[in-house]
């Protein structure tokens, strides 16, 4: 009995390890994405560098998550729901590196649009991007919770976003046709936003695995807003 106990109490402060890891994994992401955000509004280059620098803080973590999950499972072998929550953390941990691969993706541009003035589309951006953050925020607290209720409200989230998109998008694409001068930095600022959505898209994949970790089921499917188009936005 006494081994038994210490073996759970072990295992839960190896859960509570994954999850601190997560946290500032989230943490650093949410950052990132405000950051850069401030970076481009400002043209501050040093800034935007500062947040690709950054990047490889979260890289690092979800490399120390990937390991320290499948220790987990080997040395713990845990099952039902203790295992669900494993394979959650090491699913979100790269979902979360993604997101801050987004982010240092929209750094990279301020380089690009330093020097352009009077674009309006921009004005969007900032808005987007502080729900997006909300939204990386609120599905991490549901991870950490177990809150079932609290990913669906996140998946709920993801329509505005995808409503500033296609807004951005239409504006932009007015904007190019108004002025060929403008296309260059109107097809960054599509890019950016392009990234912001996927962002948006990642956090819900989030709140799915933590749905799915908190309650043994699939989250009751969602209807994804139609897009005027797709961008490719690793670059």
């Amino acid at each position: 009995m006494g081994t038994s106990a210490h073996t759970v109490k072990a295992f839960d402060q190896d859960l509570d390890q994954l999850r601190a890891s997560i946290a500032q994994m989230g943490g650093l992401a949410e950052a990132a994405i405000s950051e850069s955000m401030r970076a481009l509004m400002q043209r501050d280059t040093e800034a935007a560098n500062r947040v690709i620098e950054g990047d490889k803080k979260i890289d690092a973590l979800e490399a120390e998550v990937e390991r320290n999950a499948v220790q987990l499972i080997a040395l713990r072998a845990p099952m039902a729901d203790d295992l669900r929550e494993v394979v959650a953390a090491l699913k979100i941990a790269g979902v979360v590196e993604r997101i801050g691969d987004y982010a240092k993706n929209i750094a990279k541009r301020v380089h690009v649009i330093e020097h352009t003035t009077n674009l309006e589309p921009l004005s969007l951006l900032p808005e987007m991007a502080r729900i997006v953050g909300e939204m990386v925020n609120n599905v991490l607290d549901a991870f950490a919770a177990r809150d079932a209720d609290k990913a669906v409200l996140v998946c709920e989230r993801d329509r505005s976003v995808d409503d500033f998109y296609n807004s951005i998008f239409r504006t932009l694409l007015t904007f190019m046709m108004e002025n060929s001068h403008n296309i260059t930095a109107a097809t960054h600022l599509l890019f950016i936003a392009k990234n912001l959505e996927r962002m948006g898209d990642h956090a819900t994949n989030v709140a799915e695995m933590v749905y799915f970790a908190a309650t043994g089921e699939h989250m009751p499917e969602r209807t994804k807003g139609d897009s005027p188009t797709d961008v490719h936005t690793d670059g």
